[in-house]
């Protein structure tokens, strides 16, 4: 009988701890847990980028979807869902298909919500909103509902 394997060999995660530091260029076919230093760029178009809470990121990264606790200065592309929890300090332009914001995260940047294509081919919508540099609202999120550019008529009063 095999021993029972931990989580993360499951999952294949590989972890950067926070005293590692990393100038260049990272890719992989993994999901990645940073809490260290990176600088440069990061790859992982398949796989979940997790950055910790002593994450320190200035990098551009692409990734299925992205969790950061920790400190990114940087553009993230990421093709499912980008998650910035309570401690999360993110500058840069977000790209994806769904974002949360946590109560207390810092973004600064500008976010563009990408629908999936649908199967007819047709061009999936986008959604811009720009951010303040001040922090989230309480149980926030972006949604793509009603796009920046477009105004949306005031109700009208009850009589």
């Amino acid at each position: 009988m095999d021993p029972v394997k931990p989580l993360d060999a499951v999952r294949g995660e590989a972890n950067l701890g926070k005293s590692l530091v990393i100038n260049g260029e990272l890719s992989g076919s993994e999901d990645l847990y940073i809490d260290g230093s990176v600088q440069g760029t990061i790859d992982l178009k398949d796989n979940r980028l997790t950055v910790g809470p002593n994450g320190r990121i200035k990098a551009n990264v692409t990734a299925k979807s992205a969790v950061v606790h920790g400190k990114l200065e940087g553009n993230i592309t990421a093709s499912d869902r980008v998650d910035l929890k309570h401690s999360a300090v993110v500058t840069g332009d977000i790209s994806t298909q769904r974002i949360s914001i946590d109560e207390g995260a810092y973004f600064k940047g500008g976010v563009d919500i990408r629908r999936e294509e649908s199967k007819q081919g047709l061009r999936p919508e986008k959604a811009e909103t720009k951010a303040s540099g001040a922090p989230a609202a309480a149980g926030s999120s972006i949604a793509p509902s009603v796009p920046s550019t477009q105004s949306v008529p005031s109700p009208e009063p009850r009589k």
